[in-house]
């Protein structure tokens, strides 16, 4: 039983990572926008979430004009505000 568990497991982790950092991407974007050209505050942000985004955690930075989202153990990115260009994805180290 267990193995059976552990093959489901390594069939389906790279789709669970890709979805967990499809997921964490947008809401750093978003959220970033929200905050940095929206003027919002970060906690009102969630509301542009898509449903079924509930695991996805923010913080921001307010010195770097940054926030970063996560999927508990799984995924973070980071988006910054830039002056010209809006609210930009960290590049992917993947």
């Amino acid at each position: 039983m267990i193995a059976v568990l552990v093959g489901a497991g390594v069939f389906v982790w790279p789709q669970v990572r890709g979805y967990a950092v499809t997921g964490v991407s947008y809401g750093a974007r978003v959220a970033c926008s929200c905050r940095f050209v929206g003027g919002r505050p970060i906690g009102d942000c969630r509301k542009d979430f898509e449903p079924g985004m509930q695991l996805i955690t923010l913080s921001e930075d307010p010195s770097a004009r940054s926030v970063t989202a996560r999927f508990p153990l799984i995924a973070r990115q980071t988006a910054t505000y830039r002056e010209g260009w809006g609210c930009v994805l960290e590049p992917w180290n993947d």
